[in-house]
């Protein structure tokens, strides 16, 4: 009798694995199926689209909202958030449009400037992530508050009037190119294998999954859980950092407008890309692909002349759709 349980105990065992195989398989290939849906109704309905012109335009508008989402990534997948980007992207685009040679100060660091700002947004993400684990504070919670701080802070450097950015080496980075694309793009991919070596060959990559997949097994293996939750911040924030000053050079001043609406785009790339918001499933790949999806659909609703408020509620109704279906993934915690 306890043979035929242990058998039956045992078909059901592998049936749910085969199963949660199968949705693992459906997960990883919705998202590309989805891009190429996008993509071909876009070509359909507008030849521009498919032009080599547009290919460009369309890789140049990918590298803030792919770079910001690589940081982001590794907090969501503790199954934590960061809701900072908006105020810290503002933060760094301010204060490196005052460290380059500019309207408003004598500073002129240059690539010096750069190295110091990336630092700041870095430095940003760590006090995000020390008060989150050591006050025990939710992340959404310490992180929606950071973003304010930052966005003050950054109108208080520049006092209400931006600073216009002089530096043309700086404005290169953002009207330049190299074999045809954009240096932006260039930096977004730069940072793109950078963060997949992170996630998939360091043991801060393989801590990440296991705190995002249950918490209390790397603790008991004597694993630092707070140190490695501060350190995905501290990504989180040099990414977010970066991302603003991309914008900075983009629009060529430094003002706090730089981050605004950024964070809905960057949150809606990580979980239509497949990162579930309970952590532990999905990576840079899969944000690569949301950012992606994101992006060409952006880019597709403007040339079809689409509202700006209906692209924002197709984007809504995207999201919700994606989060939806990560929450029916989850294992009951969303955020920590």
């Amino acid at each position: 009798m306890s043979n035929a349980t242990d058998l039956s105990i045992a078909e059901e065992f592998a049936a749910r694995v085969k199963r949660e195989n199968q949705r693992n398989r459906v997960t990883q290939i919705a998202p590309i199926i989805v891009l190429l849906v996008i993509i071909g109704i876009f070509g359909i309905l507008n030849k521009d689209f498919i032009s080599g012109t547009n290919f460009i335009t369309i890789l140049a508008q990918l590298s803030v909202p792919l770079i910001v989402s690589l940081g982001v990534t590794f907090v969501v997948l503790m199954g934590s958030i960061d809701l900072s980007v908006d105020g810290v992207m503002g933060l760094t685009a301010a204060v490196v449009s005052l460290l380059v040679a500019n309207t408003k100060t004598a500073m002129d660091l240059g690539l010096m400037g750069i190295v110091i700002t990336v630092l700041i947004g870095a430095a940003a993400g760590f006090v995000t992530g020390f008060i989150q684990v050591k006050a025990k504070i939710p992340s959404f919670m310490v992180s929606f508050g950071m973003s304010s701080v930052a966005a003050g802070i950054a109108l208080i450097t520049y006092s209400g009037i931006p600073a216009t950015i002089q530096d043309s080496m700086f404005r290169g980075i953002a009207l330049n190119k190299f074999l045809g694309i954009p240096i932006l793009t260039w930096i977004a991919f730069v940072v793109f294998i950078i963060a997949y070596i992170l996630q998939e060959y360091t043991p801060f990559g393989r801590y990440v999954y296991a705190i995002g997949d249950d918490e209390s097994i790397p603790r008991q293996a004597g694993i630092n859980v707070d140190r490695v939750k501060i350190l995905a911040f501290t990504w989180s924030g040099l990414c977010i950092g970066l991302g603003g000053i991309i914008g900075s050079a983009r629009l060529g001043r430094g003002t706090v407008l730089v981050g605004k609406g950024n964070l809905f785009p960057v949150m809606t790339a990580i979980v239509v890309g497949g990162t579930a918001l309970s952590g532990g499933k999905g990576g840079v790949m899969n944000t690569l692909l949301g950012a992606l999806i994101v992006t060409v659909l952006q880019n597709g609703l403007v040339l079809m002349g689409v509202d700006p408020y209906f692209q924002a509620a197709i984007q809504g109704i995207i999201i919700i759709i994606a989060v939806s279906l990560s929450v029916t993934r989850g294992r009951g915690t969303i955020m920590k």
